[in-house]
């Protein structure tokens, strides 16, 4: 397939541009900025600037852009920022997918878990619906942007991932020096949901959406959900590290701000109905498998 990556440049679209190319498919980047080079488009966003001529042709498209949620306290205009990088970049896409003479067969967008808001232990799958909060509302309008895509007759995935864990970056990278400095420990009382997927599994799935007549919403997720408390110790004994501090709900949301409730305290026990009803087979379902891959060489 040829296929074209927006976001390439970010955690898990850099792992993904990898996975595709060395499958043999022929992959091209979407990237901000005006240098030329190989196999790449240039875009603005924000500006609304994209060449419709120079998206022809692909099979399909693959839409990972979104500001960091965790790079920073969520002011009034952080806030607006993390909504307008998701839903005005993937409406321009949408849009200028729907209009190509020779449109792809499938646009696959990044979505979040966040969807569902903090739904405490309820299980919660692609038919649950959307929750509250700013993440769930940003969620709702996210893959509400990719309306003229499906209206067009392109296939559209929209893939609400989890907490990724991987070598080099994402959740991880910033959860290794508190721990290794034995000051890592439960969040809160321990009890919400923290619902995750390896990253080798996470570009694997993606592929699978774009290979098989999978739409709609897909959760990223592993099939096993643990608590934070089961996270937590899972990743003190990948590092034999003891996890006996515990940050308490008023010092994460003062060090943190409105970002504590909806990505450290926020309860969200996802399955991936959509992926196992398909037959995709997860390589890394259990969290020890996936810590002892994601810090091996660390």
């Amino acid at each position: 397939m040829k296929i074209l990556v927006s976001g390439s440049r970010g955690f898990v679209g850099n792992a993904l541009v990898d996975h595709l190319t060395s499958a043999g498919h022929e992959t091209w980047r979407l990237v901000r900025g005006s240098s030329r080079q190989p196999q790449q488009i240039n875009w603005n966003p924000e500006k609304g600037q994209l060449k419709a001529a120079e998206c022809e042709g692909f099979d399909a498209i693959i839409h990972l852009g979104g500001e960091n949620i965790a790079s920073g306290r969520w002011t009034k205009k952080r806030k607006k920022l993390l909504r307008s990088s998701r839903v005005t970049s993937t409406r321009l896409l949408a849009l200028t997918l729907s209009h190509l003479k020779q449109r792809p067969q499938v646009f696959a967008c990044a979505s979040a878990i966040g969807f569902y808001g903090d739904r405490g232990d309820e299980g919660l799958d692609e038919t649950s619906a959307a929750g509250t909060g700013f993440m769930a509302e940003v969620g709702r309008e996210w893959e509400q942007a990719c309306e003229p895509a499906t209206t067009a007759g392109i296939r559209v995935v929209n893939l609400r991932l989890g907490i990724v864990l991987g070598k080099g970056g994402g959740a991880l990278a910033k959860m290794l020096l508190p721990f290794r400095c034995c000051v890592g420990g439960i969040v809160g009382n321990g009890r919400q949901y923290w619902s995750w997927i390896s990253l080798n599994d996470t570009v694997r799935a993606m592929a699978f959406c774009l290979a098989n007549e999978i739409s709609g919403p897909v959760n990223l997720v592993s099939p096993t959900a643990p608590t934070n408390r089961e996270f937590t110790k899972a990743f003190g004994k990948a590092l034999h590290r003891p996890t006996f501090l515990p940050l308490p709900k008023f010092a994460a949301r003062f060090a943190f701000g409105e970002m504590a409730d909806a990505a450290l305290l926020a309860s969200s026990r996802v399955k991936p109905k959509v992926l196992l009803d398909s037959g995709f087979h997860f390589d890394q379902p259990d969290l020890d498998q996936a810590f002892k891959a994601s810090l091996s060489d660390n």
